[in-house]
Order: C-alpha cells, then sequence, then structure tokens
C-alpha cells in the first residue's frame, strides 16, 4: 500500500497521468474486472443473479444509484463494497480541502495555486478507501450538513464579501469530490434538503445561500432507502427520483443455504468457539429456518422486514449458550443441542416488528411459536413427514416413540446438565434411540443426539406428546397426562 514516488506537478505530467472522472473511473475499472473474470463484489451473497448485475449495469450506465429494499439486506455493505472499483491511488491538490484533481482543479483556490507554483505544486495520493463518504439520512440534516454554508467567522476575520467563495465552509458532499458518498434511508431526509441535491446529481454544481457557484463536485451518489410503504416518516421527491438513473430492488436470501453461508460469514464468534463447539448442519439449518418463518408469520408485520442480523445474532447466542453450559460443567467440548435454542429467543424478540395479534401474544410467544413452525417445517427434510400419519396406524413410524410416553415414560432434558447427563438421558428412551439409528442417513455424525430431542419436540408440535417448560429445561410426557395434570392444577 505504498503510493507513487510522484510529489510534484510536473512529475505527475512526465508520468502520462491522465485525470477522469469518478464514473468513469467505476466503469472502466469494472470492465477491466468483467473482462479478467474477477470478483467484484466479495462476500456478498444471494444477490449473484439478481442484485449484483443491476448494479454492474448502473456503473456501466454512470448512474447515480438507489438501492431500494427492506432492512438488512445488503444496501450499505454493497455500496462499500464498490470502492473496490475506484483506482488505488489518485493525486490531489493539498492546498484545499476538496483534494482535488492537480491537472483539473475546480475551485479558484487551487486553479491560483496551481498557475502560482506551477509544476512545483505539491502532489500527494490519496487511496481508494478514503474515498467512501457515509451519511445517515435523519431529520436534523440541514443544507449546511450536506453542501455547506457561509462562515461569518471567516468572512469577518479575512475582510471578504459574503460572496467571496473563500468564505465558505463546505459540507460532507463537496468534501466527497471524487468519492463515492451514500446517503442512507434517504426518505428521512426533509423534502427541502432533497431538493438541495437536485443541482449536485443534474449539473455537478453547487449554490450557496442564494448565489451561484460553478463548482463541478464529481459524485458517486449511492442513495438507500425502505419501500415507501414501510417508511411512513418521509418518501424520495418525485423530482429527486427522476434524477437518481436506477433504482435496484434488494431482497432476502431466497433458500437456507445461502443465508446460512451469509449468517456464518458474519456471526462474531470468540476466538477458538467454533472447534470446541460443534454446530450440527441440522442446527444451522434450524437456526436459518426461524428467519424465514419469521418473514411469513402472521404475527410479524411484512412491511417491516426481518434483518439478516436476527440469524447472526441468534448464532452468536447459540455459541454462547453452549458456550456457557459447558464452563458450568468444566468441560472443553461440547455440541450444539436444541435446547439451546432457548439462548436464541432473546435475539429473536429484538428483530422482529409485531402486529396486533403478536403483541397480544407477546414476544417470547411469538419467538416460541416460530422456532415451532421452524421445526414442523423441516421436519420432513430429515424423517417421514407427520401430518398425514394416523396415531392408530400400525405403520406409522413414531408409534413407539409415542407408545413410550403412554405407558409412563417421562424424559426431563435441562438447559445446564453435562453432556454425559444429557445423552445418558436422551438414550433411555430406547425407541427414540432406535428410531434415530434407524434415520440417520440424512443427519451428520455430530447432530446424532440434536436429532433426538428434534424428534420429540416436533412430535410435541404436532400434539403427539407433550412438553413442559420447566425452569431448568423442558419435560417431555403423553399427550393426554399432561393434560390431566393441568387440569388437576387449575382445580386446585
Amino acid at each position: 500500500m505504498t503510493p507513487p514516488d510522484i510529489a510534484t506537478l510536473g512529475a505527475l505530467k512526465k508520468s502520462g497521468y491522465r485525470p477522469r472522472g469518478i464514473r468513469d473511473e467505476l466503469r472502466q475499472n469494472l470492465i477491466e474486472a468483467l473482462r479478467e473474470g474477477r470478483e467484484v463484489f466479495a462476500g456478498i451473497h444471494g444477490y449473484q443473479h439478481s442484485v449484483i448485475p443491476d448494479v454492474q449495469r448502473a456503473l456501466l450506465s454512470r448512474h447515480h444509484i438507489n438501492l431500494l429494499g427492506l432492512r438488512g439486506q445488503a444496501k450499505t455493505r454493497l455500496a462499500r463494497s464498490m470502492v473496490g472499483l475506484l483506482d488505488e491511488w489518485v493525486p490531489y491538490l493539498t492546498c484545499t480541502e476538496l483534494r482535488e484533481d492537480p491537472l483539473q482543479p475546480i475551485s479558484n483556490r487551487a486553479k491560483a495555486y496551481v498557475a502560482e507554483h506551477g509544476d512545483l505544486a505539491e502532489v500527494r495520493w490519496m487511496h481508494r478507501e478514503e474515498r467512501y463518504f457515509e451519511k445517515l439520512a435523519t431529520p436534523d440534516v440541514s443544507v449546511a450538513d450536506l453542501i455547506g454554508d457561509v462562515d461569518p467567522i471567516k468572512a469577518a476575520n479575512l475582510k471578504l464579501s459574503y460572496s467571496d467563495e473563500r468564505v465558505i465552509h463546505f459540507g460532507m458532499i463537496p468534501r466527497a469530490h471524487r468519492c463515492v458518498f451514500v446517503i442512507n434511508e434517504l426518505p428521512d431526509l426533509q423534502p427541502r434538503i432533497q431538493v438541495a441535491l437536485f443541482n449536485i446529481l443534474q449539473e455537478g454544481d453547487i449554490q450557496i445561500r442564494g448565489f451561484q457557484l460553478r463548482l463541478p463536485i464529481d459524485v458517486q451518489f449511492v442513495f438507500t432507502a425502505n419501500p415507501e410503504d414501510y417508511t411512513n416518516r418521509g418518501s424520495i421527491v418525485t423530482p429527486l427520483k427522476d434524477r437518481i438513473g436506477s433504482q435496484i430492488m434488494t431482497h432476502y436470501p431466497e433458500d437456507l443455504e445461502t443465508a446460512s453461508l451469509i449468517t456464518q460469514q458474519e456471526a462474531r464468534i470468540a476466538p477458538g468457539l467454533r472447534e470446541a463447539i460443534d454446530l450440527p448442519e441440522m442446527a444451522a439449518t434450524l437456526l436459518e429456518q426461524i428467519g424465514f418463518e419469521a418473514r411469513e408469520s402472521e404475527y410479524v408485520d411484512p412491511k417491516s422486514g426481518v434483518s439478516a442480523r436476527l440469524s447472526v445474532s441468534a448464532l452468536e447466542n447459540l455459541y454462547s449458550t453452549a458456550e456457557r453450559r459447558m464452563l458450568l460443567n468444566g468441560e472443553t467440548h461440547t455440541c450444539i443441542r436444541l435446547s439451546d435454542f432457548a439462548g436464541v429467543v432473546p435475539s429473536i424478540v429484538g428483530k422482529v416488528e409485531l402486529v396486533y395479534e403478536g403483541e397480544q401474544e407477546g414476544a417470547h410467544s411469538v419467538a416460541e411459536h416460530l422456532l415451532g413452525a421452524a421445526i414442523k417445517r423441516l421436519l420432513p427434510r430429515y424423517f417421514p413427514a407427520m401430518e398425514k400419519l394416523k396415531q392408530s396406524d400400525p405403520n406409522n413410524p413414531y408409534l413407539g416413540l409415542i407408545n413410550a410416553f403412554g405407558e409412563g415414560l417421562r424424559l426431563d432434558l435441562f438447559y445446564d446438565s453435562s453432556d454425559a447427563d444429557y445423552r445418558k438421558a436422551l438414550e433411555a428412551h430406547r425407541p427414540l434411540l432406535d428410531f434415530a439409528r434407524n434415520h440417520s442417513g440424512k443427519i451428520d455424525s455430530n447432530g446424532f443426539y440434536f436429532a433426538m430431542e428434534f424428534v420429540l419436540w416436533a412430535l410435541s408440535e404436532h400434539a403427539r406428546i407433550n412438553r413442559d417448560k420447566l425452569v431448568l429445561g423442558l419435560r417431555y410426557s403423553d399427550l393426554y397426562a399432561g393434560l390431566f395434570s393441568e387440569q388437576a392444577e387449575n382445580d386446585e
């Protein structure tokens, strides 16, 4: 990351350097990357055949871009990745805060500096990582923040007129000259602030306090926004929409495999924890299915969306739940259990916006409902489907499991029990052990006991057995025994 060894304007001219606008720069570098088959937006999954081609088309067209989508759809990450298409180093003049191109100065001050010093004008180099600016749009953002304003103190000290360019305090956009500038949540900008962007987008110049200042700012704009029917706080004014070249719709992952890939990439798991704690494939899939269920749930507001951060936070909590249990038992290695998903609930309740029915149920109840719905949905992926099976059918593969509970078996699984006690408790249910062995073909080696617990939970979700929530764990018992005990408690 060493900048070129060129420190003066004369040396820069001799080097053969030719200036170009940032949108031309992005276009040419994208063309080279596509021709060479290089990955342009690394680390962004699920958009290879939808969003990324649209973004590439927009950049080839030299368009400003609006990324429209619900929360947690990698809009900002996508915008930040565009920096990788910029030249690694570009030269700039040190005499102004606008970091202008030495061969194409835009301010009067920079032009005067070049005229005075000629080929001895000082040149420095800016790395592409410095060419990214980001602003979260909030209702209190002003024109002065984004574009600039006249500084009366500077005018008084320099004894200059307010119409003199030198008294201007430039805002974020002029300071982002030759950079990628991202405005997140664009509809939150007040309409009068959005109007102030018209000239910059269309003509590349700015106006401050009513007097015309021809300053051809060169910026690649990327806006992000939630759909207007969700964000009731505001909207994008029509003339501004008209000046944004491409509006691109983002989306959530369309399959569990892609969602899991994103979660594994983004989750911040403590060093060494992945080696100490096994994550069965079934557990990782179940974690992602919860998010998919939430996006379809009648209790969750579909206009709000369910961020991919739900699965990321849930995975982090899942590892931490197993880690805590491992520490309490003095163990150095363990495996994720289905009962560990109790630790995932806090990650769910803070990531979903509930409709009225969901508020009535309560956030924790909705989170547990989503877990149960995910288990029911995934059951046929690993075991025989249960919906159409009759309990009286002698060929019902679950009959032995259900009858064992009917004969008085009760199974308690405690959240913090040691691995040895946990496995002993599951193995005590002989029909369950035999069932898991008979259907182990689709289960990875470290997910055997997770699968046994998965079957128990699925049976309870299908009302074949009873599942009670204890203070320290879960209890599985006969369905009717559970009903009788509940009736007895009510009678008392």
